[in-house]
């Protein structure tokens, strides 16, 4: 196991920068969760620490090696890192045991075999090692594949979009699984997602990227928490925006006044809040234009001044068509435009 750092990473494609300055470490046994839009570089950091591509400005480091700079590239069979990729990348002419046998080469055959079938047993698939990929369901596959990444025991383990082809159930399941298997192992895990859901559940630190840049890294409760910009909470979840100025510490928005002490009076502002910052009660405040269910809570659409803002409200509430609406202050954020 090794800690993952970048310092100062760039790459770039046809003189635009995909991933740009950007520093982040993944802790030993922890897992980094690498969360962003299609396009915003989360992809391309698995790479380049990969070894797949070079940086074309900053260095990374496994443990204390430096195996990435401009004028340097550690060949990727010598990173000692495992890989786990969306479509997991099975061997189809080779059955699951051969499959995670197959990066165990500088084993006698009895050790690799028997290594081979204890990480398949890890991960619930011991009963299947002689089937072949086409045989297995999407979740065996991917479990097929963990296992490949990790019985090599790599420095670190990469996972790029590994549960995003499944279905919700058993996208969840796996999920949890998977951590408990990189716990056990005590794996550093790059975990790289679009999916909130998926990096809050998963990660001890998270990386919330936009557009090739690095918008907040800590942990999920303070990302989520304390966003620092409207990009970072929305990446977490939609929130309701409104832009506006500041006036005596806070922001006023048609559904009520949100604390903003750290802008000066007439100061330009950017407004996000969090559905379920959002509580609801019997009143004139606001038009309800819809109510849908969503589990253990309603969605509600809610109008005032021409604005509509969703609010999470617990389910089979009686609203009547309009109500009185207070924000949380845990949910609602201010920011200087």
């Amino acid at each position: 196991m090794s800690v993952v750092t970048l310092s100062h990473v760039k790459r770039a494609y046809d003189r635009t920068w995909a991933v740009n300055d950007i520093s982040l470490t993944a802790p030993e046994a922890q897992v980094l969760a690498l969360l962003g839009p299609s396009g915003s570089g989360k992809s391309t950091i698995l790479r380049l620490i990969a070894g797949l591509e070079a940086v074309d400005v900053g260095e990374i480091r496994i443990g204390d090696e430096l195996v990435s700079t401009p004028d340097r590239t550690l060949a990727t069979e010598a990173r000692r890192v495992g890989m786990v990729f969306q479509d997991f990348a099975l061997f189809p002419h080779l059955n699951a045991g051969a499959n995670v046998a197959f990066g165990l080469d500088k084993l006698g055959r009895a050790e690799r075999d028997a290594t081979a079938l204890k990480w398949l047993d890890r991960v619930g698939l011991r009963h299947r090692v002689s089937a072949y990929p086409h045989e297995l369901s999407g979740g065996e596959q991917q479990r097929v594949a963990l296992a490949r990444a990790l019985a090599p025991a790599p420095r670190a383990v990469l996972l790029d979009e590994p549960f995003s082809g499944l279905d919700p159930v058993l996208r969840a399941e796996l999920r949890d699984a998977t951590l408990a298997t990189l716990m056990e192992a005590r794996t550093t895990t790059v975990f790289v997602t679009h999916d909130a859901e998926d990096a809050l559940q998963v990660a001890d630190r998270l990386a919330i990227l936009k557009a090739g840049k690095l918008l907040q890294e800590g942990t999920p409760r303070q990302a989520y928490d304390r966003p620092a910009s409207v990009d970072a909470a929305a990446a977490l979840g939609p929130v309701n925006g409104f832009s506006g100025h500041a006036a005596h510490g806070a922001v006023a928005t048609p559904f009520g006044a949100i604390a903003a002490p750290h802008l000066a009076d007439g100061a330009k502002a950017d407004v996000a809040v969090r559905a379920e910052a959002l509580l609801l009660t019997p009143g004139a405040g606001a038009r309800v234009l819809s109510v849908r269910p969503h589990g253990a809570h309603d969605v509600v659409r809610i109008e005032a001044q021409g604005f509509v803002w969703r609010a999470l409200a617990p389910a089979r509430s009686a609203f009547g068509e309009t109500v009185s609406v207070e924000i949380q202050p845990a949910g609602a954020f201010a920011f200087s435009s």
